[in-house]
């Protein structure tokens, strides 16, 4: 077999040639399945609430059974809804996550406690909705609730029909007195209330009308929300059989990862699996406005202000007008510096859509996964394993080895790159590399691939 160079390597991968020697992702055998979120939508409990960034059972599965032979600390700095802290548990491992977003870190906690709710209890709960609803509809019932008021949208989120049945739920709801109970109602219609609105995920969150789609007059709401919780309540009875004997160890901590030391004790977590923000400038916090407004997790747009700053790597609306950012950090031997440099060069005549303000967003970026990869030393313990999965990015046509930078930081720091692994080798294009004011025409061998960064703790 004819030997392959380096530059054809980079080539394959669709990196571009590399101003100083990197090392490459692992091209060979396939050490971990793709970790995609997309399996999980069919999936008990992980179908609850479907999420963008998420990744696969199927991957937290192995990556559990690999690297922990007994019950150990299980950390996900970036939980999202759940899924590597529902695994944890069901391997018998004590669970710690970190979400900052509260629609999510509310999806995440009602999964993880869902194993205490009766299943009679949620059946009788569904049953006392089907009956408050039938009789609100045949008389005429005036909703007590109503919009959230700082919930603003271009075009009204809801027609006037879907309205007053998303007011009824809403009504209904808000008499249950088992917390818990509520929550899952309050879960049941937050990841289903998009579906009926007029609005749509494509992947952002934007108009019906602007995506060519015909806005929606009337919906099923009951059926669709009394669907979701039937669907629960069988989830729950398969939660029960499938955890160990004895009261799961969980914990959902709504804050930073990078506040750790708040809440995690120094060298205790045996695994970390992760999947932290992506360069992509995906919009987490706005793309789940609608939950988290009418879940009455904020009042306006200083608690939306609040979460943007606190995001992982920010947002580029967020910087693209600040002052120069520059890396807080230095890493001999590696060209981030210079390529983040050679992004702010471009497009001076654009402003802020030019070079400076992307260059400003991956400055951001990678502070923060300096940040991130000191917390992740701390926590471990020695010979403590961190598998962190992460996509590359294009910024202004420049094709950025995120992974390959995340390894080099961490390695910086003391943890040992044991090596990158690419399980998928090709990703759908995100808002990044589709957008003509993010990127400038992309070389053509340029594509985005998913890879797991494996880091051990000396």
């Amino acid at each position: 077999m004819a030997s392959v160079s380096k530059e054809e390597k980079w080539e394959q991968l669709g990196l571009l040639t590399p101003l100083a020697d990197e090392p490459l992702p692992n091209n060979g055998a396939i050490a971990f399945r793709d970790p995609a979120f997309a399996a999980n939508k069919a999936l008990p409990v992980h179908r609850w609430v479907p999420w963008i960034a998420g990744f696969s059972r199927t991957f937290v599965q192995d990556a559990i059974k690999r690297h922990l032979d007994q019950p150990g600390v299980v950390l996900d700095p970036f939980a999202g809804v759940g899924t590597t802290l529902l695994e944890a548990i069901r391997s018998g491992h004590r669970a710690i996550g970190f979400e900052i977003n509260p629609y999510a870190a509310l999806a995440c906690r009602t999964k993880l406690n869902a194993y205490q709710i009766e299943v009679a209890a949620l059946n009788r709960g569904i049953a006392r909705l089907v009956s408050f609803w039938q009789e609100s509809i045949s008389s005429g019932y005036t909703p007590r609730s109503a919009p959230p008021k700082g919930f603003h949208t271009r075009v009204a989120f809801y027609s006037p029909k879907v309205l007053r049945k998303a007011l009824i739920i809403q009504d209904f709801m808000e008499m249950i007195e088992d917390q818990r109970l509520r929550d899952l109602f309050r879960i049941a219609f937050a990841s289903t209330m998009v579906r009926y609105s007029n609005y749509s995920y494509e992947p952002s969150l934007g108009t019906r009308a602007g995506a060519g789609k015909e806005e929606i007059e009337d919906f099923a709401v009951l059926e669709t929300v009394a669907g979701k919780l039937s669907e629960m309540a069988e989830d729950i009875a398969w939660l029960q059989s499938s955890l160990p004997n004895g009261q799961p160890e969980v914990e959902v901590i709504h804050d930073s990862f990078l506040h750790h030391s708040k809440y995690v004790a120094q060298d205790s977590v045996d695994l970390l699996i992760t999947s932290p923000p992506y360069l992509n400038n995906y919009h987490y916090t706005r793309n789940t406005r609608p939950q988290i407004y009418w879940l009455g997790l904020a009042e306006g747009p200083r608690n939306f202000t609040e979460l943007e700053e606190m995001n992982f790597g920010k947002f580029w609306q967020t910087v693209r007008e600040r002052p120069r950012v520059d890396l807080s950090f230095g890493l001999p031997g590696s060209d981030l510096a210079e390529r983040i440099e050679t992004i702010r060069d471009l497009h001076p005549e654009r402003g802020v859509y030019g070079g400076s303000g992307w260059a400003n967003y991956a400055a951001s970026y990678f502070n923060d996964c300096y940040r991130f990869s000191l917390g992740m030393r701390n926590v471990l313990r020695s010979g403590g394993t961190a598998l962190v999965v992460i996509g590359n990015s294009i910024l202004q046509g420049v094709l950025i080895p995120t992974d390959q930078y995340l390894g080099q930081i961490a390695a910086s720091i003391g943890l040992e790159l044991v090596e990158i692994h690419v399980p998928r080798a090709t990703r759908v294009g995100n808002s990044i590399i589709q957008s003509d004011i993010r990127v400038a025409k992309a070389h053509k061998s340029h594509h985005l691939y998913e890879a797991v960064v494996e880091l051990r703790k000396k």
